[in-house]
C-alpha cells in the first residue's frame, strides 16, 4: 500500500494520468483539437510549475499575510470550483427537467422532477458557449434579458452516446417551433400567432402589425425551450394516426400504459366530487348532464361501468388547419394525421408541390437553405431542384395525453440537432395543490420513466 501511495505522489505519474484523462474526455471524446493547448497547461501544473513559481506564490503569500484575503479567498474559490463541475456537469453527463404541463399525463405528472442522461443520446456541444451558468436563455429576475451572448457559435456536434433514440423513449428536445419568439408574450408560438395575423389583416399587414405589437427575437437552438414527449416515430419511418391511435410501418404501435384521450361522458346525474377523486380523474369539464374527461381506456371503462353513465365515447377531432404542415385546406386532424415520411439522414425526396410544404422548414429553418417557388418550380439557394438530399435525421414526438398535447402534429419534425437527453428517473415529485409534506408523491420517487 505505500508502496502504491508513493508512486501516486511522483509528480510524473500524476501528469501521466491526468493527462491521459484530459486527452480521452476533452480532446477525443469531444473531437476538439484546440482543446490540445490544455496539455501544456497540465505540463506545467505537475512538472515545470512556472506559474505557481512567477504567479500563484504571491496569492499564497497575501493568505499567509492576511486572514481577510484568505476568506475571502477560498469563498470565491470554491464558487468558482462548484461551477466549473456544475456546468460539465450540466453539459457531459445530465440535467434536471420539471415537467411543467399535462402534456405527458398518465406517464408523467405535473411537478415530476425528472434526471435527463446526457451520456444515453450523447452529449450536444453548446452552440453558444459564452452563457451565463445555471440558467437556459433568460437572467434571473428578468422575463426579457437574454443569458448568452452570440458573439461565439460553435456548429453543431454531438458526442458518442451509449445508445441511439429507440422507439417509444421519452426524450427532451429543444423547441422546434421556438427559434423565433414574442418577448413579450413567450407563452405562445409565433408561427401560431403570425398565421391568426395574417388570416385577419392579410399577409403582408398581419406581418407589419405583428411586429409592431411585439418585440420578436430569435434564438439559437440550444436556447430554445426545452420539451418532453414520447419518440413515435424515427429517421426512414412511415407514420400515420388512425382514429387517435398511432400506425408505424404499417403496424400499430407498441401498447403505452396511461395513454389519455378525451372522451364525452353524457350522465343521468352530476358526478360528485368524490366520484372523481375515488377515479383520479385530473382533467375534466362540465357539470350535470355531459362531461370531457381526459380518460384512459381502463379509466374509460370504469366509468362506463358508472350506475349514473349513459354513454362515453372517445372524442375523435375532424380535419382543421392547426395540424402542420397547416394546408390551406384542412386534410389531417390530430386523430387522422398522415401517412407521412420522416427524413433520414442521406435519403432524397423527390420535391414537388405536394409534398413541399411537409419539408420546407427542413430545407429553410433546420439546414440552412434558400428556397424559393417561381413559375411552378422549385428553387434552392439559387439553384432550380426536383429532389432533396437529407442532412440530418429526423424525429416524431407526441404526448401520452393525445387530445392535450403540443407536439409534432402541430409543429412537425424535430431535427436530431434539438435532442437533449433521454429522459430516465423521476427523482422527485410535488404536487402543487398541497402543502408540504403531504406534497410530496412518494410513490413517483426514483419511479423508472417508460
Amino acid at each position: 500500500m505505500g508502496k502504491i501511495k508513493n508512486l501516486l505522489r511522483n509528480k510524473w505519474v500524476g501528469f501521466t494520468l491526468a493527462a491521459l484523462l484530459y486527452t480521452l474526455w476533452f480532446v477525443v471524446w469531444t473531437g476538439n483539437l484546440w482543446l490540445v493547448l490544455g496539455l501544456p497547461v497540465i505540463f506545467d501544473l505537475y512538472i515545470t510549475k512556472f506559474f505557481y513559481r512567477y504567479v500563484w506564490s504571491h496569492n499564497v503569500k497575501m493568505c499567509q499575510r492576511s486572514k481577510t484575503y484568505r476568506t475571502v479567498y477560498e469563498w470565491v474559490n470554491a464558487i468558482i470550483f462548484a461551477t466549473v463541475v456544475a456546468t460539465l456537469v450540466h453539459l457531459f453527463i445530465f440535467q434536471m427537467y420539471v415537467i411543467p404541463t399535462s402534456s405527458m399525463e398518465r406517464t408523467l405528472l405535473i411537478g415530476d422532477y425528472l434526471y435527463v442522461s446526457k451520456v444515453a443520446y450523447g452529449p450536444q456541444m453548446p452552440n453558444t458557449p459564452l452563457s451565463f451558468p445555471f440558467v437556459h436563455h433568460t437572467m434571473p429576475f428578468s422575463q426579457t434579458k437574454k443569458s448568452f451572448s452570440e458573439a461565439i457559435k460553435w456548429p453543431y456536434h454531438r458526442l458518442k452516446g451509449l445508445k441511439p433514440i429507440r422507439r417509444n423513449d421519452v426524450v427532451v428536445f429543444n423547441f422546434p417551433a421556438g427559434d423565433t419568439v414574442l418577448l413579450e408574450n413567450q407563452n405562445v408560438t409565433y408561427y401560431d400567432t403570425l398565421r391568426s395575423f395574417e388570416e385577419s389583416f392579410g399577409k403582408e399587414e398581419g406581418r407589419k402589425r405583428l411586429n409592431e405589437k411585439y418585440t420578436v427575437i430569435s434564438r439559437p437552438v440550444d436556447k430554445r425551450e426545452n420539451y418532453i414527449k414520447r419518440c413515435v416515430g424515427l429517421p426512414g419511418d412511415s407514420l400515420e394516426v388512425r382514429n387517435g391511435k398511432v400506425w408505424v410501418n404499417g403496424e400499430p404501435q407498441e401498447a403505452i400504459p396511461g395513454l389519455q384521450y378525451n372522451y364525452v361522458v353524457q350522465t343521468s346525474a352530476p358526478f360528485t366530487q368524490y366520484a372523481i377523486d375515488n377515479l383520479e380523474i385530473r382533467e375534466y369539464s362540465g357539470y350535470g348532464s355531459g362531461y370531457y374527461m381526459n380518460l384512459t381506456d381502463e379509466l374509460a371503462e370504469k366509468v362506463r361501468g358508472l350506475s349514473n353513465v349513459i354513454s362515453v365515447n372517445r372524442y375523435i377531432y375532424t380535419p382543421n388547419d392547426e395540424v402542420f404542415p397547416q394546408w390551406g385546406t384542412p386534410r389531417w386532424s390530430q386523430d387522422n394525421y398522415g401517412p407521412i415520411w420522416i427524413p433520414k439522414k442521406g435519403d432524397t425526396v423527390q420535391l414537388t408541390a405536394e409534398n413541399l410544404p411537409l419539408f420546407r422548414r427542413i430545407i429553410e429553418a433546420y439546414e440552412g437553405h434558400t428556397l424559393e417557388e417561381r413559375d411552378g418550380r422549385i428553387v434552392i439557394d439559387g439553384k432550380e431542384a426536383t429532389e432533396y438530399t437529407f442532412a440530418m435525421n429526423y424525429y416524431w414526438m407526441m404526448g401520452d395525453n393525445r387530445h392535450n398535447s403540443a407536439d409534432s402534429r402541430f409543429w412537425g419534425f424535430v431535427p436530431e440537432d434539438h435532442i437533449v437527453g433521454k429522459a430516465s428517473f423521476v427523482w422527485l415529485s410535488l404536487d402543487a395543490e398541497k402543502s408540504f409534506p403531504a406534497n410530496i408523491r412518494w410513490e413517483r420517487l426514483f419511479r423508472k420513466v417508460r
